[in-house]
């Protein structure tokens, strides 16, 4: 009688509870998710506002006004970022894998799900409005150094922020998660080193619009090695894998041992 008084306040009250319960587990992906898109957008907002009128010429002094004070501070940003978070996960470890009880090690894989949504939302934002603005700067301007607007926000920013990004990631995975500790996930390795050498690439396809390719031509070879590392990211197929099947084995032990308890 009292397992059933619980079933129905259980189902009264269970659309409420699985909503909230459903924004407490994924408060991490909504806000870090809102706030990525912000940034997103003030950076358009100021790449539009901006571009034409004090960005057409590096050795302006409106352009050494308007954007080198970004980019240095993009880079510094980012640095921080990466440093302080990779060196404080690294120095607070676990490494006693036993003593994680399943239902945190679970509520650990939800945090890195939200983690790589927040990802897949700046990376979305990135391709769907960032980087055909770099193709279609270069078709009506002149190209005159490496430091241009639409470079200053993708180049050294919106694209290596997925690495600032992933490799703190990277670290916290395998320093919190038993299944990844004291191992290494190698779709996890190629999706961050892919990403990563994407960033040498800017000299070279820099180097060869300087000497070689005028225009911004979709197959030209020195594109090449954007589409190769960006391939990288088909190793998010199996990394998927791997997180899924830890989560289902992880819920199916939970849910044996909470029926366990209640039967008993």
């Amino acid at each position: 009688m009292a397992l059933s008084n619980t079933q129905t306040a259980t189902l009264e009250t269970g659309a409420d509870s699985k909503v909230a319960g459903h924004f407490k587990r994924n408060r991490f992906a909504y806000t870090a998710g809102a706030f990525a898109l912000a940034v997103g957008a003030a950076l358009r907002i100021y790449l539009d506002t901006m571009g034409f009128t004090v960005g057409t010429d590096y050795y302006s002094e409106e352009f050494q006004t308007y954007w080198m004070p970004l980019l240095y501070g993009e880079i510094i940003f980012m640095g921080s970022f990466t440093v302080i978070l990779s060196v404080y996960f690294w120095m607070t470890r676990e490494t006693d894998a036993s003593s994680i009880s399943k239902e945190l090690e679970l509520s650990r894989y939800w945090k890195l799900l939200g983690v790589f949504t927040v990802m897949g939302v700046w990376a979305g934002a990135i391709a769907s409005n960032a980087v055909e603005s770099d193709a279609a700067w270069h078709q009506v301007t002149i190209r005159d150094t490496d430091f241009t607007p639409t470079h200053i926000i993708i180049f050294y920013f919106a694209l290596p922020f997925l690495t600032a990004m992933l490799i703190p990631t990277f670290i916290w995975t395998h320093t919190r998660i038993p299944a990844y500790m004291n191992k290494i996930s190698l779709p996890f390795l190629a999706v961050v080193v892919g990403i990563l050498m994407i960033m040498p690439n800017y000299g070279f396809n820099e180097w060869g619009h300087t000497f070689f390719y005028a225009e911004e031509l979709f197959a030209a070879p020195i594109h090449w090695g954007f589409v190769f590392l960006g391939w990288s990211l088909f190793f998010l197929v199996p990394l998927a894998v791997q997180l899924f099947t830890n989560m289902g084995r992880l819920i199916a032990e939970t849910t044996a041992e909470d029926y366990n308890q209640h039967s008993a």
